[in-house]
C-alpha cells in the first residue's frame, strides 16, 4: 500500500471549498464530486491532509468499486480484495455502510456480507479460523450508489470537525469545518477586522483565528489511523511539524460578542484551548448595541434560526433588528448563515448573493453582503 486514491469527503455544498484547499496544499489531480474530491496520494497525503485540511470530513482510502445487483455479487466483489495485504492479523474491523437507488438497500444485511467477505478474504493471508480483532481499527464503508459498490478505509476516525479544542459547546452549535467553510467564503484576511455578535461558544471567531494565524486544524488531535502499520509514526510527526512551521504570530484582532455569559466563558475557554485566546475579544453584549468606528469590517456570524431555540417571533424581531444595526456599518460586509426562508425579507435587504448549506441536518443558506474590497482599502 504505498500509493493510494485518496477520497476527501465533504459537506454538500463545500466540495470546491475542499478542493480549494487541496490546491492550496499543492494537488492538482484532483476529481471533484458532489460530497467528495478524488486524488492520487501517497501515506504522508494521508497524514498531512488530516491534519490541514479546516472544511472536509474524513480522508477515506478507496480500496475497490465495483457493480453489485445482487449479495452474491457484493460478496465476491469484497472477497476478491486481497485484504490480507492491507489489514494486520490482529484488525479490529469495523464494517459501516449506505445505499442509495440501489437494488440492495438493507445497509444492515450489506454490512454483514462485507464483513463475511474481508475475513473469508483475509484467510487466504492468514491461516486462522477465527480473528481475534483486538489490534488497530480499521472501519469499512461499503457505500452503494445505482448498483455500484464503493469499498473505502476510513484514516480519520472521529470526523475532521472535532479539533480538539472544544468541551462543552453552546446550544445549537456550529461545526467547526462549517465556520471555517463560511471564513474562507467571505476571503476575509487578518488586516481587516472581524466580529461576531452571536458567537456562542466561539466557533466562528476561533475558526477565523487559527486561519489568520495558519494554525493547522488537526495539530490538536489524534487520528485512527496513527495506529496502522502502514504509517509509520516519524510520517505523523513529519507532517505535524510542517505544520507547526506555518503558524504565524501575525497581530490582529477578532471582536466575539453574545448576551450569555456561561457560553462566553466556555468560548474563552475553548478560544484559549485552540492557541488563539490572545487573538480574541469576548464581551458579554447584545447584539443591538454593537458599535464600530472602524472602516471596511468583516461580520460573520450564525444568528438564531427558531428550529432549535426562540420563537418565531423573536427570531423574526432579532433578524429586523440586525437590519437596523448593520445598516450603520454601512462600508462593512456581512456574511450571515440562516435557515429561516424569509430571512432576507426580515433583515430588509436583498443578499448579493446566497449559498445552500447543510448545519447538521438543517438546510441553511449562506447570504452575503459584500462591501468594499481591500483593493478600495489600500486606495484610501
Amino acid at each position: 500500500m504505498g500509493q493510494y486514491t485518496i477520497i476527501a469527503t465533504s459537506t454538500f455544498g463545500l466540495e470546491s471549498i475542499v478542493a480549494r484547499e487541496l490546491r492550496t496544499l499543492g494537488y492538482d489531480n484532483m476529481t471533484v464530486e458532489n460530497g467528495k474530491i478524488t486524488f492520487p496520494g501517497d501515506a504522508e497525503d494521508i497524514a498531512r491532509c488530516n491534519i490541514r485540511l479546516r472544511t472536509a470530513d474524513r480522508i477515506l482510502i478507496k480500496v475497490a468499486d465495483f457493480k453489485a445487483r445482487g449479495f452474491d455479487e457484493l460478496f465476491r466483489g469484497t472477497r476478491d480484495i486481497r485484504w490480507g495485504e492491507m489489514l494486520p492479523v490482529d484488525s479490529t474491523m469495523h464494517v459501516v455502510g449506505r445505499s442509495v437507488s440501489s437494488k440492495l438497500f438493507s445497509v444492515k444485511d450489506c454490512q454483514s456480507i462485507v464483513k463475511k467477505a474481508v475475513v473469508e478474504s483475509m484467510k487466504e493471508r492468514y491461516p486462522i479460523e477465527q480473528f481475534p480483532e483486538t489490534g488497530p481499527l480499521y472501519k469499512i464503508e461499503i457505500a452503494l450508489f445505482k448498483d455500484t459498490a464503493t469499498l473505502t478505509l476510513d484514516t480519520t476516525g472521529h470526523g475532521l470537525h472535532k479539533r480538539g479544542y472544544r468541551g462543552e459547546a453552546g446550544e445549537a452549535p456550529l461545526r467547526e469545518n462549517l465556520a471555517a467553510a463560511i471564513v474562507l467564503l467571505s476571503r476575509w484576511g487578518p488586516e481587516r477586522i472581524l466580529a461576531d455578535p452571536f458567537c456562542g461558544s466561539g466557533t466562528i471567531p476561533i475558526e477565523a483565528a487559527m486561519i489568520g494565524r495558519n494554525i493547522a486544524p488537526g495539530l490538536r488531535r489524534s487520528f485512527v489511523s496513527e495506529r496502522w502499520p502502514q504509517i509509520a509514526p516519524d510520517i505523523w510527526d513529519k507532517a505535524r511539524m510542517e505544520a507547526r512551521k506555518q503558524v504565524n504570530s501575525l497581530p490582529f484582532r477578532i471582536l466575539a460578542s453574545d448576551i450569555d455569559a456561561k457560553v462566553l466563558k466556555k468560548a474563552r475557554e475553548n478560544a484559549e484551548n485552540a492557541g488563539v485566546g490572545d487573538c480574541i475579544v469576548f464581551q458579554r453584549l447584545p447584539f443591538e448595541d454593537f458599535r464600530s468606528r472602524k472602516k471596511y469590517g468583516f461580520i460573520i456570524c450564525n444568528p438564531p434560526y427558531g428550529e432549535r431555540m426562540g420563537g418565531p417571533e423573536e427570531v423574526e424581531r432579532i433578524y429586523r433588528k440586525m437590519g437596523e444595526v448593520f445598516a450603520a456599518l454601512d462600508m462593512w460586509s456581512f456574511f450571515i448563515l440562516s435557515a429561516h426562508p424569509r430571512f432576507q425579507t426580515f433583515f430588509g435587504k436583498k443578499a448579493v448573493k446566497n449559498r445552500k448549506l447543510y448545519n447538521g441536518g438543517i438546510r441553511c443558506y449562506l447570504y452575503e453582503y459584500i462591501g468594499p474590497r481591500i483593493k478600495a482599502v489600500n486606495s484610501r
